[in-house]
């Protein structure tokens, strides 16, 4: 465990943000900026967007380099950092089906190269796991000492798995090198910034909604999810930074909801006239997901604020400006 000196120490030294263009990631870089940090943003912009982070390259304090986590090269020169957000790697059901290969190098060798840069720097490492390491959950709702239902070979795996190890990684590391990190498991990250094309719930829901196209539900509809708030999800994140929890900890909003009950608010609350269609469901898609932020509660002192009607009019009003 870390004493409170060191911590103050590591605050005068500069934040490394891995996948700062991605949509969680520019929102963190945003409030670190806020917060008085000097930032260094890495992105390989697979996914993320330069554009993201267009308040942020205005200050001076923030630099922004092009680079993969999965260049032990790359990683080595981004020089004294004291703390690390590492957030690389692909997220979206769509990407696990066109760069799964990427996926499990990031959340792999990526977490290695951090991992290994944080330890050479006395740094602190934040690591963004996931709730798709429960899988398709049998306890319900979800608790960190449970131990998943993970399809190992599925469409699913290349994530599920990579996050699974890259939390090994950094466990390893904190009994065997005496690393300084935390682990968060997050749950279904919603907010402005996120791309059109996606392909996760959240944003197809209102880019549908907003062009008037029919709302594509898979399967029935029944199936559950727990939407956190961007702004909710960096206050967590930066509440475990501070910290000197290992963890996991799940970061997560309780407020669980069925898909079907969230096209219909879409639909609501951007007044369209799409209708609700139903696809099949994928292959391992989860039933359930809810979190059980009792650890998060009393260790970090977090919970979620921002409930899904008022989260969600931040979407719609960012991609009402975006979408045609």
């Amino acid at each position: 465990m870390t004493d409170v000196s060191s911590r103050d120490v590591r605050a005068d030294r500069a934040v490394l943000v891995t996948g700062a263009a991605g949509m969680i990631g520019s929102h963190l870089v945003d409030r670190l900026l806020l917060l008085g940090r000097t930032v260094i943003g890495m992105d390989n912009l697979a996914t993320g967007q330069i554009a993201n982070l267009g308040s942020a390259m205005a200050d001076e304090r923030f630099s922004f380099v092009e680079g993969d986590v999965t260049d032990e090269a790359s990683v080595a020169r981004l020089g004294d950092v004291g703390e690390i957000f590492h957030l690389a790697s692909p997220a979206s059901p769509s990407d696990f089906e066109t760069m799964p290969i990427a996926i499990l190098r990031a959340g792999s060798i990526g977490t290695m190269n951090v991992a290994a840069s944080a330890i050479e720097h006395g740094a602190r490492l934040v690591l963004s796991s996931t709730s798709e390491v429960y899988g398709d959950p049998e306890v319900h709702p979800q608790h960190e000492s449970y131990l998943g239902n993970v399809h190992t070979m599925g469409p699913r795996s290349c994530y599920d798995e990579s996050k699974r190890f890259g939390e090994a990684v950094v466990a390893t590391h904190a009994r065997h090198d005496g690393l300084d990190a935390g682990i968060a498991r997050i749950f279904n990250t919603y907010g402005p910034r996120m791309r059109v094309n996606d392909g996760r719930v959240v944003p197809s829901f209102v880019v549908q909604a907003l062009r008037g196209e029919p709302l594509t539900v898979q399967g029935d509809g029944s199936q559950t999810r727990s939407f956190c708030h961007v702004d909710d999800q960096v206050r967590g994140l930066l509440a475990l930074m501070a910290s000197v929890e290992l963890g996991p900890i799940n970061i997560g909003n309780p407020d669980e909801r069925s898909v079907l009950d969230l096209a219909k608010l879409v639909i609501e609350l951007t007044a369209s006239p799409s209708a609700i269609e139903h696809r099949p469901l994928p292959q391992d898609d989860p039933t359930q997901r809810c979190p059980d932020i009792f650890l998060a509660e009393q260790r970090l002192g977090w919970r979620p604020l921002i409930g899904l009607r008022e989260g969600l009019g931040t979407v719609v009003e960012y991609f009402s400006r975006t979408v045609t």
